[in-house]
């Protein structure tokens, strides 16, 4: 038996994990909204939501820190069908093109599909820096410390236990002002 959707019905399929960040136009909010709107897709059904967290930015330092987060959904949409509508959900938002590691109004990354391995084209899962990153894997490992990364054979905890990445990664506190 699926789990129940907003709309009553069931949803079946794999649990995913959705890596989520911005750093543009009231970070923080744009995240909870992004949520929001993915809870709202037919065929994904919101399961939990790490806290949010200040992080430190990757790659262009000349930016302003991240708010990111990791939701968790079962869902019975196909990986590329998953990934076209995430797309579709930063487009509304307001996110157009950019640099890479760049400043983002938001961005919606596929990280974990059940224990799919995929490489086609665009779509890639794992997502190919999650274990490289750790405002990825600090939320990750708030909601499911015991996934395995398929590639891997490894646990996310044991990931993150390894990582080398000394970007800061802290509780967001929306009190501090900050993002």
């Amino acid at each position: 038996m699926g789990c129940p959707s907003p709309e009553g019905g069931a949803v079946n399929g794999v649990i995913a994990f959705i890596g989520i960040g911005a750093n543009m136009e009231r970070p923080a909010e744009m995240c909870r909204t992004a949520v929001g709107e993915l809870a709202e897709v037919p065929g994904v059904r919101l399961l939990r939501t790490s806290s949010l967290y200040r992080t430190e930015p990757v790659g262009t330092q000349e930016q302003d820190w991240f708010i990111n987060a990791v939701a968790e959904i079962r869902t019975g949409l196909a990986p590329g069908m998953l990934l076209k509508t995430l797309k579709e959900i930063e487009w509304r938002l307001g996110r157009t093109g950019g640099l890479k590691w760049g400043p983002r109004v938001i961005d919606l990354d596929i990280l974990l599909y059940g224990q799919e391995v995929i490489r086609e084209g665009e779509l890639i899962i794992p997502h190919p820096e999650l274990h490289r990153r750790r405002f990825v894997l600090v939320p990750l490992c708030e909601l499911a410390s015991y996934a395995i990364h398929p590639a891997f054979g490894v646990s996310v905890s044991g990931l993150l236990d390894r990582l080398t990445d000394p970007a800061r990664v802290d509780l967001y506190d929306p009190a501090g002002g900050k993002a």
